[in-house]
């Protein structure tokens, strides 16, 4: 298939372009322009040269309408991503995630693309109500950042019914691995282990969390992306385990093999009515169309922690990285 992957030079999306490529796919990766040409994490990928990199704006209609034109499939993956900077400015996550999104459904409405896979994010979920979470639990964004990404999920599935676009919604728990930046909370700890401190600081500690690995993730997009039961509805992808920050900062610092106190940083807190207290999927659905995670956390975390201590000079451990 002839393929594009907007937000190809990001964390996840690096890593699904490359998976696309070596399935057989014809991929077009979508980055976003920068006076520095920098194509992100594709950079450094080995299959690079095995894509059509393209650079633009995911605001701008104009050139998404170039680059979806002759994709049989488009997984949208570009967004403004960390929750504390939506803080700061709400409407840089409107203009992205909301404005960005119709953007591409719109161009692959007009371009009649067969499929278009839409990214969620289990945040829109907030809080568990009941767990494990599954496609039925209460949307309930805590945070300007899910709410913009509620508010894409849906203008996604309205396409669908409105207008026959044939959209699938997949929602990823919490994805980890390596190239993820310090605004995730495993690279922050990992990366403060392996710098020597004695004093990892951290937000709130007792969140839970339902972790996967950035290939199992890739592999979910594909699996469930693709396939025909998925398309005009959401479907969760996630281990259906769930472990606190504080326990997690103790495995990692377990693997790292080194001892230091976890403190909870007040300055790192989200506002208290915005917290996402406990995750944990129910990926029943997922699982029945074909996916599975198989990595496991222990061996996720060493293979993160390896890439962090190779990238070292990539983190700057002495600042909060909002």
């Amino acid at each position: 298939m002839r393929i594009l992957v907007t937000g190809a030079g990001g964390f996840i999306g690096s890593h699904l372009s490359e998976r696309l490529v070596r399935d057989g796919h014809d991929v077009r990766a979508f980055v976003r322009y920068n006076s520095s040409s920098s194509w992100g994490w594709l950079e450094e990928s080995d299959l690079r040269r095995d894509m059509e990199i393209v650079s633009g704006d995911i605001r701008d209609m104009d050139c998404v309408s170039s680059a979806v034109a002759g994709a049989d499939a488009v997984f949208h993956l570009a967004a403004l991503i960390g929750i504390p900077y939506s803080y700061r400015s709400p409407l840089a996550y409107i203009k992205t995630n909301v404005e960005g999104s119709y953007n591409v459904l719109e161009a692959c409405r007009h371009a009649e693309v067969s499929r278009v896979v839409h990214t969620s994010t289990s945040e829109i979920y907030g809080t568990a109500q009941y767990v494990p979470i599954d496609e039925s639990h209460p949307v309930n964004p805590q945070s300007p950042y899910a709410a913009s990404k509620s508010a894409a999920d849906q203008l996604a599935i309205s396409y669908h019914r409105s207008f026959g676009t044939p959209v699938s919604v997949v929602r990823p728990f919490n994805t980890y691995g390596p190239r993820q930046s310090a605004r995730a909370v495993i690279p922050t700890i990992a990366s403060q282990l392996l710098a020597g401190k004695k004093e990892i600081k951290l937000g709130s500690l007792t969140p839970t969390r339902d972790l996967n690995f950035v290939t199992d993730t890739a592999d979910g997009f594909i699996k469930i992306g693709l396939h025909d039961e998925s398309l005009g509805r959401v479907t969760n992808l996630g281990t259906g385990l769930e472990i606190s920050v504080g326990d997690l900062a103790r495995k990692i610092a377990k693997i790292v093999g080194t001892e230091a106190v976890i403190v909870c940083d007040e300055s790192r807190l989200r506002p208290a009515n915005s917290e996402v207290e406990r995750l944990c999927s129910d990926a029943s659905l997922a699982r029945s169309l074909g996916w599975r995670p198989n990595v496991s956390l222990t061996d996720g975390l060493s293979a993160t922690i390896d890439w962090i201590r190779r990238n070292a000079g990539r983190f700057k451990t002495d600042v909060y990285a909002v």
